[in-house]
């Protein structure tokens, strides 16, 4: 830890360490200097000069955001000099800043408005005409109105050094300077909205949200992001039961302040008019609307019929669904139905790395592992696009800490910019390309693996093998999968082969392209998934469907259920690190159920106790029976991350890569959610491309 120093703020007595900003110090006592252009985590600006103080033996006002703190400095920060020095700074950024915060989107949130009310004069001494240039759209989410601007430069420093995209820079001079994207007059970037929501005024304002409500006329919920693995929290403006805004300004939960095109802007999938809103069933082979009950009573009856003569079920999971609709789900599967026959689509071999490292502590990483881990080794993908948040903590990471990162992947992606070694190795071939890196790997103190789908079965116990073999004491691992619950399937148990925690089952059952080619199947029940999206049914089952919209999967069912999203349901989801994290309640879809309670609703038709379908009840019997989940409650419940432990020794079933398809998603794509998106499809990058930074 740095030497500690003293120094005097206000009269009051502190300490800080060296090298700490003024600014930053002051803060950590609750004293606010206040500021436009400084932003933590970025480069120094020093261009709004609104945190200037008193410094004593110093000629003259100081810039706090710039200052590192000194062995007894006496600080000064509402000193009459000072507040004049502000006032006078306000009245400068003034002059050609349109009085318009009746009709001004960042109303309510705007930090110039509030230093105004705080130390602005009464009255300009400008009487010179504004300087005006009209409003630009530079994509469908993002305005800029160039009046409003204060030329802090936040927008272009997020956009450089956190994003790593470079979209924005400054035109012209003087009284005619502006924020400019770097294609003239269009933005082609991330469409992330980072520079809108860093933004201290309303010079970017966000095409999902401009002239809709006001800050104070919005309920404001937390809930974690239905698109990714990353599990980034998203806090959801709803005003009169719609979603009108995303972003996570209150920077809590594992992502910051972070956030992606999908995160921010793709939440209108929820009032997509293709969403299900009431149970259809075939009749003359055509889909047609019917009562609940109707639908549920057809649903019990088939799957009656079929376990009374012993037939054959097929079912397919999600990795969107939650936690405790996964565990409900295998657990009336195997109970009720008496089968094994359930899988979903996997995206990343995490049963093979469980028991590759059989008996080993703490060897699974965190988000915030990206972010301080000494050194990276990211295996086949593109991080930045299938994987945002832990692409921009390992941006930060580099920006802050100097760290070292290794890349292996199949075309050039964004991280090479900054990786100290980069190499190129195809798709199942990057085990072999490692030993290239060997020499460099090998002096390193500690080190985190992160690795994509095409590193499967044994190519995953030789990646562990080879990290062993570097003699470094601290490793730690990733392994990636897709989606927001990708995860969370795994550890429930939506396997044939493995329940629970990655316990066996006494007889396997079978997996999702074995039951997709089974000739004898008489019920494929697929709860949240598409698999026909993918494969071929090869013989004719009775088809179940809980969905959203009409899926290929969902047009070929004899009975479709409308379903919620993870927007309108309570529950956990567990992200690709392996934390924990609660769902809130942001809006209702009228006809649609939740799964969990749709799954409850057969079993009671069907006379089976599967035990009570609520979240909490469900949760209680997760955390007694799968082993890492006995979680803190108080930590989810008040909207932070738990990690759990998975690792419980070998896991005896044989590997099989086969099964382990990576979606390949792009930031404007996430299987078949993201086509109900219209913001997310009527940005310029959309589908996006892999390997191309």
């Amino acid at each position: 830890m740095a030497d500690l120093v003293n120094l005097t703020i206000n009269g009051v007595a502190i300490q800080a360490p060296a090298g700490t900003l003024l600014i930053d110090a002051a803060k950590k006592v609750g004293i606010e200097i206040p500021a436009f252009c400084y932003y933590e985590g970025y480069s120094l600006q020093a261009a709004c000069r609104m945190c200037l103080v008193e410094v004593e033996k110093m000629p003259k006002l100081q810039t706090a955001c710039t200052l590192p703190v000194g062995e007894g400095m006496v600080v000064r920060t509402e000193s009459d000099p000072v507040v004049k020095a502000r006032k006078t700074t306000l009245e400068f950024l003034l002059t050609n800043h349109p009085l318009d915060c009746p009709v001004c989107d960042k109303g309510g949130e705007c930090e110039l408005q509030d230093m105004v009310f705080r130390y602005g004069a009464g009255e300009s001494r400008f009487t010179e005409m504004k300087h005006h240039v009209d409003e630009k759209q530079w994509s469908p989410v993002v305005f800029y109105d160039g009046p409003r601007c204060i030329l802090c430069y936040r927008c272009v420093r997020v956009c450089n050094e956190g994003m790593g995209v470079g979209a924005l820079g400054i035109v012209n001079r003087g009284v005619n300077s502006e924020i400019a994207p770097s294609h003239g007059d269009h933005l082609e970037c991330d469409e992330c909205g980072m520079c809108i929501d860093i933004c201290p005024v309303g010079a970017l304002t966000s095409g999902t949200y401009r002239y809709k409500t006001r800050p104070w006329e919005m309920k404001h919920v937390g809930t974690i992001c239905t698109f990714c693995s990353n599990g980034c929290k998203t806090t959801l403006g709803v005003r009169d039961q719609q979603i009108v805004r995303g972003n996570n300004r209150d920077r809590s939960g594992i992502n910051d302040e972070f956030l992606c095109v999908k995160g921010r802007y793709a939440f209108d999938f929820v009032e997509s008019p293709e969403r299900l809103t009431s149970p259809m069933m075939k009749v003359n082979g055509q889909l047609q609307e019917v009562s609940w009950a109707k639908a549920l009573a057809a649903v019990a009856a088939k799957f009656s019929e079929v376990k009374g003569r012993g037939g054959k079920f097929g079912v397919v999971g999600s990795t969107k669904t939650t936690n405790e609709e996964n565990f409900y789900l295998q657990k009336f599967v195997r109970e009720g139905l008496g089968t094994n026959n359930i899988d979903h689509h996997r995206s990343g071999d995490l049963v093979t790395l469980i028991d590759a490292l059989a008996g080993r502590e703490n060897a699974l990483a965190s988000v915030g592992d990206v972010y301080n881990a000494k050194a990276a080794l990211v295996i086949g993908t593109d991080l930045s696009q299938e994987h945002p948040l832990l692409a921009f903590q390992l941006r930060a990471n580099y920006r802050h800490h100097n760290s070292n990162i290794y890349m292996v992947t199949k075309g050039p992606v964004r991280e090479d910019a900054v990786a100290v070694a980069a190499v190129r190795a195809e798709a199942g071939q990057e085990i072999a390309a490692l030993d290239q890196l060997r020499e460099q790997l090998s002096k390193e103190s500690e080190l985190l693996v992160l690795f994509g789908g095409s590193v499967k079965g044994e190519a995953v116990r030789k990646l562990v093998a080879f990290a062993d073999s570097l003699g470094i004491a601290k490793i730690k691992y990733i392994c990636l999968v897709d989606y927001s619950n990708s995860r969370g399937a795994l550890d429930m148990g939506l396997l044939p082969d493995l329940g629970p925690g990655y316990k066996p089952v006494d007889k396997a059952g079978l997996s999702l392209p074995q039951m997709m080619a089974a000739t004898d199947l008489d019920v494929l029940w697929v709860v949240g998934a598409n698999p026909l999206a993918r494969y071929q049914l090869a013989s004719k089952p009775f088809v179940v469907v809980q969905e959203m919209f009409l899926t290929e999967t969902a047009k070929a069912a004899d009975v479709v259920l409308p379903a919620s999203n993870a927007y309108e349901k309570s529950g956990t989801v567990t992200n690709v690190t392996g934390e924990v994290q609660k769902l809130h309640v942001a809006g209702k879809t009228m006809g649609t159920k939740p799964d969990l309670e749709i799954i409850g609703l057969i079993a009671k038709e069907m006379k089976i106790n599967a035990g009570v379908w609520s979240s909490n009840a469900v949760f209680e019997e997760i955390r007694k029976a799968v082993r890492g989940y006995n979680i803190p409650l108080p930590i989810i419940a008040t909207g932070q991350a738990a990690q759990t432990s998975p690792l419980n020794g070998r896991v005896p079933v044989a590997s099989a890569p086969e099964l382990i398809q990576p979606a390949g998603n792009t930031l404007f794509t996430s299987g078949s959610l993201g086509r109900y998106s219209k913001k997310l499809t009527s940005v310029l990058e959309y589908p996006g491309q892999l390997y191309r930074p």
